[in-house]
């Protein structure tokens, strides 16, 4: 069984978007994360624990200017705290082994496909085409992976 951690070494490799995101809880700006428009086949992972976290069949685009997915992959690998920062009340979404600050969980999502918006940085995420799953040791997710139309 894969064991997903936390490192000194992952936190080091950051970028300072990576880490502003991640670490201090920021949001990276709407429409610019490199992910956004990511339709290719794969598994997002944590960029700090490599922890699985959603499956391209589960992005969808809901306008908001983040990498949207209707459910994580593992819900085991998905921590969601009360927020109450900038005057709102939202749920935030962290990584469990990483303990990455991902984005937040809206109830605005499909209906169809459980109701749920998991609004997350790409900052925060590193792609894996499934191509290179096995490769990367997630072959065990291949089967969840759909190509997005």
């Amino acid at each position: 069984m894969t064991r997903y951690a936390r490192t000194d070494a992952a936190i080091a490799a950051l970028d300072p978007e990576q880490f502003r995101v991640t670490q201090q809880n920021g949001t990276e700006r709407p429409g610019t994360g490199p992910l956004l428009g990511n339709k290719a086949p794969g598994i997002y992972v944590d960029i700090v624990s490599g922890e699985p976290l959603f499956a391209s069949s589960a992005k969808y685009e809901s306008g908001c200017g983040w990498p949207s997915f209707v459910k994580p992959i593992e819900a085991g690998n998905i921590v969601e705290k009360r927020d109450i920062s900038h005057g709102m009340i939202r749920v935030e979404v962290r990584s469990k082994h990483g303990d990455s600050h991902l984005g937040h969980v809206f109830p605005d999502g499909p209906r169809d496909r459980g109701g749920l918006r998991y609004c997350i940085n790409s900052a925060a995420l590193r792609f894996i085409h499934r191509d290179d799953m096995a490769a990367e040791g997630y072959a065990e997710y291949v089967d969840q992976v759909e190509d997005v139309a």
